[in-house]
Formats: C-alpha cells, sequence, structure tokens
C-alpha cells in the first residue's frame, strides 16, 4: 500500500499482460493501420478507410449502422428533418436519390423544408453566397438570406401565390393530416414536373411519386401553414388536424415492429435523424404513444442515427443521447448497441451518408406506406380497441 494512502491499490503493469491483451482485443473494434488517401478515393472507400476516430470514427459507425443494418428490407426506416436543408440543395443531391432507392420510408420535417423545397419544383433559382454580406443592402434589394443562401423576395411571393391558387381548390375543402396534405400537393407539383420538364429537384414531388408519407410536426409554423392560415380566413374548409398524425405516425411504427406473413421474425423500426428540435421528438415519440398512452406491448425503435451540433448536456432535445431516449421507451433497451450520435453539422453528414449508402446497397422495393396508411391506422384502433376491452374500459 503507499505510505500516504494505505487504501489505494497498487498495480504492476507487467503483470497479467495475457489478459491486459484479451480486454484491449474485446474492447477494440479495429487496428487503427489506415492506407494512404489516394488521389479518385469514392466517398464510400474513404469512410472506410480514414474515417477512424473522433467525429470521423462516429461518421463511420453511422454510415455503416445505415447501410448495412437500417436498410435490411424487414426495416421500416423514418427520418428526421430539422432546420432548412432543402434551399441548400440537399433535397434534390441527397433526399430526392434516398427515397427513390427505397432508403428512407417515412419522414418527419419541418414546414421551412417542404415550402423552401416547392421554389425548385416551381423552377424559381437559389443562389450561394457568402455568410458575411450586407443584410440592409440585401433588404434594399429585396433579397432574402438563408446564412450563405440568397433569393430574390419575388420567389416567396410566387410560392404564396402558387400554394394559395391550389389549395382554394375543391380538392382541398376538407380535414387533412399532414401527411395526406403533403401528399395531395405533391400530385400537383409532379404534374408541373410533367409540365416543364424539370424533374428530381422537388422532395414533396419524389414523396408522391414513392408513396412516402411526410408529416409536419408543427403544420403552423411555416409559410405553408401561414397561407392555409389565411384560406381559413378567406371562409375556405380546408383543415390540417395534427392529432391525425399523432395516430398515423404511431401506426407506421405499430406495423413496422409487427411480424408479417414470410418473415421468420418481426420487422424493426430505425429513426435517421438530422439535427434535432421538434421533428426528432414527433419521430421518436411514435413509441411512447404506442407503449405509454395506448398501452400497447412494444419496446421502442431498434436503430437509432443522428447528425448533431447540439450538445446533451444543455439538456434541449436536439442534443438528447440515445440511452436518455431508452429511458422514455423510444429505444428499445436492448438494442443500444444499434445507436450511433455524430456531433457533425447535417449538411456535411448527409451527402456523405448518402453516397455510401448508393454504394454499398442495392435498391430497396418501395414500401408506399402512404398508399396503406388507413389499413395500418386502422389496424392500430382494432389492437387499441381490443386492449381496452381486457381493461375493461
Amino acid at each position: 500500500m503507499d505510505a500516504m494512502h494505505p487504501h489505494k491499490p497498487t498495480y504492476d503493469r507487467h503483470a497479467g499482460s495475457d489478459e491486459n491483451k484479451s480486454f484491449l482485443r474485446r474492447i477494440s473494434r479495429q487496428r487503427i493501420d489506415p492506407p494512404a488517401v489516394a488521389p479518385g478515393i469514392s466517398a464510400a472507400d474513404l469512410l472506410d478507410s480514414a474515417f477512424l476516430s473522433y467525429n470521423a470514427g462516429r461518421m463511420r459507425e453511422g454510415c455503416q449502422l445505415f447501410a448495412q443494418r437500417m436498410l435490411d428490407e424487414s426495416t421500416t426506416v423514418g427520418l428526421a428533418l430539422s432546420g432548412a436543408l432543402t434551399p441548400a440543395g440537399l433535397g434534390m443531391s441527397c433526399l430526392v436519390p434516398l427515397l427513390e432507392a427505397g432508403f428512407i420510408d417515412w419522414i418527419i420535417s419541418t414546414g421551412a423544408n417542404l415550402y423552401h423545397d416547392t421554389h425548385y419544383a416551381l423552377g424559381m433559382d437559389l443562389y450561394a453566397a457568402g455568410p458575411s454580406l450586407p443584410d440592409l443592402e440585401l433588404r434594399e434589394n429585396q433579397v432574402i438570406r438563408i446564412y450563405d443562401i440568397v433569393f430574390d423576395y419575388e420567389n416567396l411571393l410566387g410560392t404564396d401565390k402558387f400554394f394559395r391558387t391550389l389549395l382554394r381548390g375543391d380538392a382541398f375543402q376538407k380535414t387533412f393530416s399532414t401527411a395526406e396534405f403533403h401528399h395531395l400537393i405533391g400530385k400537383y407539383l409532379v404534374e408541373r414536373e410533367e409540365q416543364t420538364g424539370i424533374k428530381g429537384k422537388s422532395l414533396l414531388a419524389a414523396a408522391h411519386r414513392c408513396g412516402v408519407p411526410i408529416f409536419t410536426s408543427s403544420p403552423g409554423d411555416s409559410s405553408i401553414g401561414m397561407n392555409v392560415a389565411a384560406l381559413q380566413l378567406e371562409g375556405y374548409a380546408i383543415n390540417i388536424d395534427p392529432m391525425r398524425d399523432v395516430n398515423q405516425s404511431a401506426a407506421i411504427v405499430w406495423d413496422a415492429k409487427a411480424e408479417k406473413p414470410g418473415q421468420t421474425a418481426p420487422g424493426a423500426s430505425g429513426v435517421f435523424i438530422l439535427g434535432g428540435g421538434s421533428p426528432k421528438n414527433f419521430l421518436l415519440q411514435t413509441e411512447p404513444q404506442i407503449q405509454e398512452v395506448l398501452g400497447l406491448s412494444e419496446a421502442g425503435h431498434d436503430y437509432f442515427l443522428q447528425f448533431t451540433d447540439a450538445r446533451p448536456d444543455t439538456g434541449g432535445l436536439s442534443g438528447a443521447t440515445p440511452s436518455e431516449a431508452m429511458t422514455w421507451g423510444k429505444v428499445d433497451p436492448e438494442k443500444l448497441p444499434g445507436t450511433v450520435t455524430c456531433y457533425v453539422d447535417s449538411t456535411v453528414a448527409l451527402p456523405m451518408l448518402t453516397a455510401y449508402a448508393l454504394t454499398r446497397r442495392e435498391p430497396r422495393p418501395l414500401k408506399r406506406l402512404m398508399d396503406r396508411l388507413p389499413e395500418l391506422t386502422v389496424r392500430l384502433q382494432t389492437e387499441y380497441d381490443r386492449i381496452r376491452q381486457e381493461r375493461g374500459e
């Protein structure tokens, strides 16, 4: 014992070397010995070979988790899309290819992503600029800025006019979930694509073609919602019911985890989160809705992949870890090894993950959950009714 610290144990660093090496091998994932980066290397090969440690290591693990496990055909993949990534071109460059490959089955998005996505569908231009711009001059010249993206104020006026004209139509004079609402908008954007020949630039249009539901967790918090509100003042009957979203999104996850004919095991649910905020919570709250509120037997999402720049120690949802989510029933405690959080900007991570997934995996059959949404919701309703009868409610 140390004379100064009689209860402090001493260690012989040379004793038990075989046991030490065994322990080291057990906690290690691979030996750090990457090849030199060569000219012309693909993004996927670069991720596998040179992204080894720190957040690069987490990005590699996240891309591998997504491609190797989350894209199993029995897994339903939900995407949480926060902020405004579509103005930066990430809708057409990354999200549309992921949808068309069958790699994203359903989406929770901010309204901003969908509103600005519509600019591209309508043939409007946005431009890359620098982050240090004279904002007063921009205002005087009717130029809108999103950090280093700039566009004409007329884009907003033209997109507002498009939505108000469209939403005054008879097809929109009823109550929708946001998924139903966006699916119908997508139908008209597909028609616009066919008329103009501008294809592959709109996330809403691609989601309609692929049968991918897109929910918005805060439908009033965007210019689309603002235009809906204006039409209600005009007396139109258009209405969005967010509670329908809660049940439809829960129904998607309930179906994802259910045993199906021809499958040797139950399906799985994977969540892919870009950023955080309300879309993240709405995607994850499907499990507490199923377990806590409806009282159905479930354990949580099976896979959790998040790219975020938010710290966990501030207590904000955007930085909340998968292990914290597990305490709420949002993540299956037995599946925590199938979770990765990478602290990196989504605009950096998404193109890398897209290139990796499209290189390493063949396209999956489209699940077309939008086509099945009424059926899935009835199935959830039936199970809830059965449980309530058993409880005597």
